[in-house]
């Protein structure tokens, strides 16, 4: 009977305000990310504390950190969410218009500058209620378990090999072409193969040790390398680097012409002819079928394909 009393006690808000404090581990952040007051939240956490008869958050420092049975209580909290917001939604269809459902896209800064921002509108006019979280596709992310375990719903690479486990659907293809600083004296002279090569190269930084990027990958079949005298964790600012420096960025075209005209930047063919690069989303098996699922990669293509048009 206690148990019973105890469940009804309980209710879905309650059990979202502890995942997200014991994510965020501070009650003023997972208010924002609630889009509650503080002291609601407070007082949510001091009746999650009454029913756990545990702390959950003790400060250590000037840190909040989570007690060892809080830690035992963030998945099994997250799987219950995760199964309620799926409970009736796909039971019924998805309705972008009415639906609550939050979408977790995972993806790394080499693509289209416009991808994302374009992605996150279309979501948000389709799917007004709709939270999207777009996360980083970073070097110490698991994304293969995290789209198993349901916390991301799609990832969006342009890796040479992708893990034949997940399900894979192309977006669009690249040609290959290099970006320098329109007084980069290769503008007025051009290049040879041997030119390009001993050039001084940007390029990003490895995912982990001894990794390689799509450029770097084909040129080892070839044989050759090129000189990299800098790299750069965020891709996103390479171009601006670029345009104050004698650095060649060799990568897709489509990224490299967003910045024609905004940087004083000019974009030359590649002596050296290679594949092009292919963007695609993976998805795991078990959202395969999920009406809320399809819709968002369905999205996902159109918006890939609106950006080779524009």
């Amino acid at each position: 009977m206690r148990e019973q009393n105890l469940f009804d006690k309980i209710d879905l808000h309650l059990i979202r305000v502890l995942h997200t404090v014991l994510i965020e581990r501070s009650v003023s952040k997972a208010a924002i990310r609630l889009g509650m007051h503080q002291p609601a939240v407070s007082a949510a956490l001091k009746r999650l504390r009454d029913l756990s008869g545990d702390p959950l958050l003790v400060r250590s420092g000037g840190n909040m950190l989570p007690t060892d049975t809080a830690l035992r209580m963030v998945e099994p909290a997250a799987n219950i969410l995760r199964s309620a917001e799926a409970l009736f939604s796909d039971a019924r269809g998805f309705d972008p218009r009415t639906a609550t459902r939050t979408f977790r896209v995972m993806a790394n800064d080499y693509l289209d500058p416009l991808f994302l921002p374009r992605l996150v509108a279309r979501i948000k006019a389709a799917a007004p209620l709709c939270p999207i979280e777009v996360l980083p596709l970073s070097a110490d992310v698991h994304y293969q378990a995290h789209l198993a375990q349901g916390d991301v719903d799609l990832v969006i690479a342009n890796w040479p090999k992708p893990p034949d486990e997940l399900h894979l659907g192309r977006l669009f293809s690249d040609e290959v072409v290099c970006m320098v600083s329109s007084d980069h004296p290769v503008v007025r002279r051009g290049w040879d193969r041997d030119g390009w090569l001993s050039a001084e190269h940007i390029a990003p930084t490895p995912t982990y040790p001894g990794a390689k990027g799509v450029i770097d990958l084909q040129l080892d079949e070839l044989g050759l390398t090129r000189n990299i005298a800098a790299r750069c964790a965020h891709f996103s600012l390479i171009p601006d680097i670029v345009a104050s420096s004698l650095l060649v960025l060799t990568t897709g075209r489509q990224f490299c012409q967003r910045f024609e005209g905004r940087l004083p930047v000019t974009l030359l063919p590649c002596p050296i002819e290679f594949q092009p690069l292919h963007y695609y989303q993976l998805w795991h098996s078990r959202s395969h079928h999920s009406a809320a699922a399809i819709w968002l990669r369905n999205t996902v293509r159109e918006v890939a394909l609106s950006l080779r048009k524009s």
